[in-house]
């Protein structure tokens, strides 16, 4: 057996050859069963897509690169799990496209942010970080309560999504702008809203009413971080395939 083994080693190309066949046999074996499944992810009851506000705050969230200082991926650690909340599950990112996991924390993870802090709070933090964190090296965002929000072509990013596998409907397609201005606006009819985006933030975001703008977007994101599952109802043994 050790004289075969040396000959193998002596010739690159025949070990090169037996070196691609163990890979290629390897490789089949961990590929070919995920074809026989739907998916790799136990779907969580609550999980949904984004409404069309929390979209484009989203979009917002990831052009001026918080990602960068802020993961959402709670680790199963006791002490992030003391401090963050429940651990992070794969099926509440799976209609994110990117995910926003991150590897680094510059600030505090935000996977579970949503509801934490008033929106008033949240405003006053994006627009002057330190006037609420003292010890905060976060930039001001003050400037995203000037710009209006760019919206008139949120239904095309809808569709663009369902491209990808987001399940939104012809009717979410449809209504996209009028669930977004409803959403931001106080005393809207936002019952089709929330019949489509269950416990979706709604009023106004960012406090002024009469204009909608980034920021109200941003916020409106932020809010619903870590709010579609109801973790003390979902345990490990009970998850919804």
């Amino acid at each position: 057996m050790f004289i075969k083994h040396s000959t193998i080693e002596r010739n690159t190309i025949l070990l090169t050859a037996l070196a691609l066949i163990t890979v290629a046999i390897g490789g089949l074996v961990e590929i070919v069963p995920l074809f026989t499944i739907e998916t790799t992810i136990e779907r969580v009851e609550g999980v949904r897509p984004y409404s069309p506000l929390e979209l484009a705050g989203r979009n917002i969230y990831i052009r001026e690169g918080c990602y960068l200082c802020h993961s959402q991926q709670i680790r199963p650690l006791r002490d992030e799990v003391e401090r963050y909340g429940h651990y992070s599950l794969a099926a509440e990112s799976m209609y994110d496209h990117p995910f926003q996991w991150g590897s680094k924390r510059t600030g505090p993870d935000l996977a579970r942010v949503g509801g934490k802090y008033s929106n008033e709070w949240q405003v006053a933090h994006l627009k002057d970080p330190r006037a609420v964190v003292p010890e905060s090296i976060m930039p001001p965002y003050a400037f995203l309560a000037e710009k209006s929000l760019d919206y008139g072509d949120i239904a095309d990013h809808l569709k663009t999504l369902r491209l990808v596998g987001v399940p939104y409907s012809d009717e979410m397609i449809a209504d996209a702008r009028a669930d977004l201005e409803a959403q931001a606006t106080p005393d809207a009819d936002i019952e089709a809203l929330l019949q489509r985006y269950p416990k979706a933030a709604t009023g106004d975001f960012d406090g002024n009413p009469e204009r909608l703008t980034e920021l109200d977007a941003l916020v409106a994101y932020l809010q619903m971080l870590g709010r579609l599952v109801e973790f003390d109802k979902t345990q490990p043994g009970s998850l919804r395939q």
